[in-house]
C-alpha cells in the first residue's frame, strides 16, 4: 500500500489530499484570494490524516505541486514538503501544476486543453495537452496577443482553463475557444500522478529540489 500526502499551494487554492494507491481518501482545500497557505497548510495536513485515521508515520511519500505559480505559494508548499520528507525519511515527488489542472477536464476526441495561470499584466503561464492529458506543448510564459495559440485554435476546439482564462477571453476571439475560469489547481488531481511517479521511483532530491518558478521571464526595457 502506498499512502501519499499531496500538497497544492501554487495558486490561491490551499489544497491537501491523502491518497492510497492513487485514490483520494481525504481532502481539505480552500480557495481564497488572501492566500491563506501559511496559516492553513499544516492544519489541513493534520485534518486529512485524522479524517482518514492515519498518522504522518504511515505515509510513504510527499508530493508537491512544483509550479509554475505564485512565488510565495510555491515556497510555502515546497518548504513544508521538504520538512516532512526530511523528518519522516520519506520520498519527495513533484507534480507539474498545469498538468494536474488539465486532468480536471474530460473532453471529446480532437479537443485540446490549455491551462493558463495569471501572471503579470497580459502575461500567463501555459501548456497544451491533448484529450488524454499528454503534453503536446511544454510550459511557457508568454504575453497573450491575438495570435496566441492560433496553431491549435485554427484546427481544434480548445478549452482555455484557469485563472488566466479571463485575460485570454478579452483577446482571443474565435468560436473554437471555450473558456473556464473556475478551474484551480487541486490536490485531488495530484493523487493519480503522484502514484504513477511513486511506482516508477521518480523522486526528487530533497536537498536540491526547487520549484519551477518561470520568474523574470520578460525583459523589461529600462527607462533612461
Amino acid at each position: 500500500m502506498a499512502l501519499i500526502l499531496n500538497l497544492e499551494t501554487a495558486t490561491t487554492n490551499c489544497s491537501v489530499s491523502l491518497a492510497k494507491d492513487g485514490k483520494v481518501i481525504s481532502i481539505k482545500e480552500f480557495d481564497s484570494a488572501n492566500y491563506s497557505h501559511a496559516e492553513q497548510l499544516h492544519n489541513y495536513i493534520k485534518e486529512v490524516l485524522r479524517e482518514a485515521s492515519f498518522s504522518l508515520q504511515d505515509i510513504a511519500a510527499v508530493a508537491v505541486s512544483k509550479g509554475p505559480g505564485s512565488y510565495t505559494g510555491l515556497r510555502i508548499g515546497v518548504s513544508a514538503a521538504k520538512g516532512l520528507c526530511f523528518s519522516l525519511d520519506v520520498r519527495l515527488i513533484s507534480i507539474p501544476t498545469l498538468e494536474s489542472m488539465a486532468r480536471q477536464l474530460n473532453v471529446p476526441q480532437e479537443h485540446l486543453i490549455i491551462p493558463v495561470l495569471d501572471a503579470r499584466r497580459m502575461e500567463v503561464y501555459s501548456a497544451v495537452y491533448d484529450r488524454d492529458w499528454q503534453e503536446i506543448r511544454s510550459t511557457e510564459a508568454e504575453i497573450i496577443t491575438e495570435v496566441s495559440f492560433q496553431s491549435y485554435i485554427a484546427t481544434n476546439t480548445v478549452h482555455v482553463i484557469g485563472s488566466g482564462a479571463e485575460k485570454c477571453r478579452g483577446v482571443l476571439d474565435h468560436p473554437n475557444v471555450i473558456f473556464d475560469t473556475a478551474v484551480v489547481p487541486s490536490a485531488r488531481e495530484m493523487a493519480h500522478l503522484s502514484q504513477k511517479k511513486f511506482e516508477a521511483s521518480d523522486f526528487e532530491n530533497i536537498a536540491y529540489f526547487e520549484p519551477f518558478y518561470l520568474k523574470n521571464f520578460i525583459l523589461q526595457n529600462k527607462k533612461t
